[in-house]
Parts: structure tokens; sequence; C-alpha cells
């Protein structure tokens, strides 16, 4: 078992586990870290914690220390220069004609790095792009290409529920969301009502979806033809929270059965 201790770097989106390095660290510590020979600055998320090893992608860099007010004013700093070179490198994109919309770049804490992040529709030959930048900035750049839900997580915003977006809050991870998920809530199948503002599906579709389908389990399904005691009619709508069921006739308009009252026509 290690010490492990969770932390959100200034250029990342995920949480990402570190050494502690003896250090009393509590949550939303700002903290100096270690990684791939260059240091970053990010906050604490996760509280000090033993795991286990097979858990860890090993070999884990360390904490190096908690950051002074010295090291705050040098990100601010490197805050103002990335915003610089990403007006920059939108300049020289567009004149070498690339299809990029960028999002946002991020200086490591030591400078020994620049991330460009961006999005585009297919596949981009940046590399005329890179030797311009390095060539300017004197540092080794990345150019990372990243998809629609990515850029929402990194820039925020509002959802449709009016809160903040899940991504850019509490979400670390992309958990798969499909179209049969708003089926089984019964949701109107209305992009604008059931995408997020990324464009995709909602990722809060995911939450409750295991609960829909167990509720589902001994509900028949929508369409189905069913004979009651008042005929035969059709299933229009369900209530799987009431266990209701609503039947259409011919000539009798709908009516709303328990499941109890309800017979499969054999």
């Amino acid at each position: 078992m290690y010490d492990v201790v969770g932390v959100l770097l200034n250029n990342g989106t995920e949480i990402e586990y570190f050494f502690p390095n003896s250090l009393d660290l509590k949550q939303n510590d700002i903290v100096i870290v270690e990684q791939d020979k260059s240091f970053q600055i990010g906050v604490v998320k996760k509280e000090i914690y033993k795991e286990h090893k097979d858990n860890l992608p090993l070999p884990l860099f360390k904490v190096i220390r908690v950051a002074t007010n010295k090291d705050l004013k040098k990100v601010e700093i490197n805050d103002k220069d990335s915003e610089q070179a990403l007006s920059y490198a939108k300049t020289v994109a567009k004149e070498l004609e690339l299809d990029m919309n960028f999002v946002e770049s991020k200086y490591t804490f030591d400078r020994k790095q620049l991330y460009f992040y961006f999005v585009s529709s297919g596949r981009v030959d940046f590399r005329d792009l890179a030797k311009k930048l390095a060539q300017k900035y004197r540092t080794r750049i990345e150019l990372r290409q990243i998809g629609v839900r990515d850029k929402a997580k990194r820039i925020g915003g509002l959802g449709p529920c009016g809160l903040f977006l899940c991504c850019n809050t509490f979400l670390n991870d992309f958990n798969s969301v499909s179209i049969n998920m708003a089926k089984n809530q019964f949701l109107a199948l209305n992009p604008t009502k059931i995408n997020g503002v990324c464009g995709r599906l909602l990722c809060c579709l995911n939450y409750e979806d295991d609960t829909y389908l167990e509720l589902r389990k001994d509900m028949p399904s929508l369409g189905t033809i069913v004979e009651t005691k008042d005929g035969v009619g059709k299933i229009t709508s369900l209530d799987v929270f009431k266990k209701t069921i609503k039947v259409e006739y011919k000539n009798q308009g709908v009516i709303e059965y328990s499941k109890e009252e309800l017979y499969a026509k054999n």
C-alpha cells in the first residue's frame, strides 16, 4: 500500500496521483509537483490516502512543495504569457490555412513546455505551426487535439438544468452515453433537449439509467398490443414509478391501468 494524493494539474482535466513526499497536504492546497522532467502546479482534490500498488499507474511522481506566494505570482505571469501565445497560434494557424479551433494554451510551471489544445473536424498536419511556435517561444511545444466533450470540460458553462457543467465540476471520466438511455427514460428524442452544450448526448443520462432499467423490467414495451377487460388496444405510455400503463383503444380513447389489470394478448 502506498500513500498517494490526488491532484488536478493546471493544464489537466483529470485527477492524477502523486506521492505526498511526507507533506501534510489538505484538500484545495495548491502544490508544485514533478512530472515528466518538468514542474507543474496543481490543486489537491483528494487528500492523502492509502492505495494498493496494483491500482496505481506506477511509477508515480511526487509533490515537491506547497506553492508559495512567489510561485503563485509566477503562475499569473505564465497564464498571461500563455494567453498571448494562444493569440499568436491562432494567427499563424489562420495564415497556414489550418482547420484548428483553439481552446486554450498552458505553460508548465517551469516553462519547459507550452501546451496548445484545439478542436478540429479531422486530422491536422501542424508541423509547420509547431516549428514557428518553437522558434518564437524557445520551449517544447505540444499541440493536442481534443474532442468537443473535452472542450466543454475545459472551458465550462451552464447546462440545460441551469447548473455548472458536470464535466467541468466533478466528472473525472467520460462514460459512454447512448440514445437508448434517453429512450429508457421516456425523453423526447429532440437534440435540443438531450444534447449538452458540447453537442453530444448529456452525460447525466447515465446517472439514472440503471434505475430506469430496473423499474422497466416487469413493465411491457411501448407499442405492445394488449387485451384488457375493455378490449384490445395499444400501449402508448408507461409510468415506471407509479407502475401504471396507458392503453389507447380505437373507439374508447385512452384508459390508464395498473400493471396488475393488464393482460397481454396471447
